[in-house]
């Protein structure tokens, strides 16, 4: 049978975690280079896609 100090002491681990996973919800350099790099092949291939449609339609 779990104390009284247990379930305080487990109350505040919660309470630990939940203020880390608040803490890392910022953009990494990672999500930005990987949004950029999707970004650039879009804004790249688009002319080609239109180009390509005006041209066969």
């Amino acid at each position: 049978m779990a104390s009284h100090y247990d379930a305080g002491r487990q109350a505040l681990a919660n309470q630990k975690l939940a203020n880390q996973n608040l803490a890392n919800q910022g953009f990494t350099t990672e999500d930005i280079l990987w949004s950029v790099g999707i970004w650039s092949v879009i804004l790249t291939l688009s002319p080609v896609i239109v180009f390509y449609m005006l041209m066969v339609a």
